[in-house]
């Protein structure tokens, strides 16, 4: 293929944007390579400034459950969009899309829009913070929570309370509340709650690990966070923003059966255009501003052009025959891999539509075993594959999601190429 375009849009990108990209990840720097300018999309498929053709599983890492351009989703986007844009008022699309969402999801009775999925875990643990009037926050390596000062931490020497800032800018007096611990380690949250329970105001977690890869969560870890947080009288926040609406209707804590305090959501409730919301039970999301104390505001949010775009996507998610027709394509695409991979060392995560990719003969639980894997074989995999054609995370721990639009065709050569594409990695991946 040839990128001649999308190197001439990146060297002018870098004149006027840090890095030629307005996300770090896009810049390719985890795969070595250089990224691409995309300048449409259909269905399953997106097309770059060049005119090469991709099968993409990045469906703008998440919100496009239903592929690109859905006319349904178009045409409330254009209808809505004619009567205008934005008005910084109450519309009635903003209340369908809240009864919707509340109608959808297990542990949300009140909800509050916002602009981003950051905006809604930074609005929600500031909330469980003047709920229960404390302030430590309990996280987990390798769940990405947005880039709020809060969450930019990462485990330090060992000792819990000793974390360390993950970028520059952020004091330790920001980070000095937050405790970071492995995910999957139901012993170490017991530990942790045993010796601070009265200080903790919340614990926050992506119920389905989707950024480190795709990390599902071992029996009784979740039970455990609840169970935790409810006898120490903590907040337990899930951070659905790409599990909501994506593994399930009800979100991951529907296949789980675990009520959470308040839930994160974003990507698909917008339909592809921004946005980001948090709800929970009544009795907490009442101390919001202007019933309660608790201040949070956004200029765009509940904006009525995204709001039709969530109410389209989500009434064609309540046909079930969609995650019919995702459950069957990630079956699939299983069942040739298993046929096909000859022993490879390869895991494939799997929950829905939402599936990982790791270089390893090992299942991986937490962001330990993630380092352990052959990191540097995605990178080489990724080129590989894009130059076939088919559009991957340009990253190894990110995930790749399946929308209604992927055919049998499309799973089908995605798996043939990547089991082609492997043995030219490295014929000898150690096991």
């Amino acid at each position: 293929m040839q990128y001649t375009q999308s190197e001439e849009i990146l060297q002018k990108s870098q004149t006027y944007i840090p890095g030629g990209v307005n996300s770090p990840v896009r810049a390719f720097n985890s795969v070595d390579g250089d990224p691409i300018a995309i300048t449409s999309g259909n269905g399953s498929v997106i097309t770059d400034a060049d005119g090469n053709d991709y099968i993409d599983f990045v469906g703008s890492w998440g919100p496009l459950i239903l592929g690109h351009a859905h006319p349904e989703v178009v045409k409330a986007v254009h209808d809505t969009s004619e009567k205008g844009l934005t008005f910084g008022a109450s519309t009635d699309l903003e209340v369908q899309l809240a009864e919707m969402v509340v109608d959808a999801v297990p542990s949300i009775e009140m909800v509050r829009f916002v602009n981003s999925g950051t905006e809604a875990t930074m609005s929600a643990v500031r909330l469980a913070r003047a709920y229960t009037e404390r302030n430590i926050i309990i996280k987990f390596e390798g769940c990405y929570h947005g880039h709020g000062d809060l969450f930019l931490s990462k485990a330090g020497s060992g000792v819990a309370e000793l974390d360390e800032s993950s970028s520059l800018g952020v004091p330790k007096s920001v980070i000095s509340h937050t405790i970071t611990l492995p995910y999957n380690d139901a012993e170490k949250v017991e530990n942790i709650f045993l010796s601070k329970g009265s200080q903790i105001a919340a614990v926050i977690v992506e119920p389905i690990a989707g950024n480190m890869g795709v990390i599902l969560p071992e029996a009784g870890f979740l039970e455990t966070l609840r169970n935790m947080t409810d006898k120490y009288g903590a907040v337990l926040i899930f951070d659905e923003v790409i599990t909501g609406f994506r593994v399930d209707y009800g979100g991951a804590q529907n296949i789980y059966d675990i009520t959470p305090d308040l839930t994160c959501l974003g990507k698909i409730i917008g339909g592809g255009l921004p946005v980001g919301a948090f709800g929970g039970r009544s009795e907490i999301m009442k101390n919001m501003a202007p019933l309660g104390a608790v201040y949070q505001a956004g200029t765009l949010s509940g904006n009525p052009v995204v709001m039709s775009a969530g109410i389209a996507t989500l009434n064609l998610l309540k046909n079930e025959k969609v995650y019919e027709h995702l459950e069957n394509m990630g079956n699939h695409l299983e069942t040739i891999f298993n046929e096909l991979s000859n022993g490879m060392h390869l895991q494939i995560p799997r929950c829905g539509s939402m599936l990982g990719l790791f270089f390893s003969s090992n299942v991986v639980h937490n962001w330990n075993d993630v380092l352990l894997c052959q990191l540097s074989y995605y990178k080489k995999f990724h080129r590989l594959m894009l130059n076939k054609g088919y559009y991957l995370p340009p990253s190894p721990y990110e995930s790749l999601f399946i929308s209604s639009t992927h055919t049998k065709e499309d799973i089908t050569g995605f798996v043939h190429t990547a089991c082609e594409m492997i043995p030219d990695i490295d014929a000898s991946i150690p096991v």
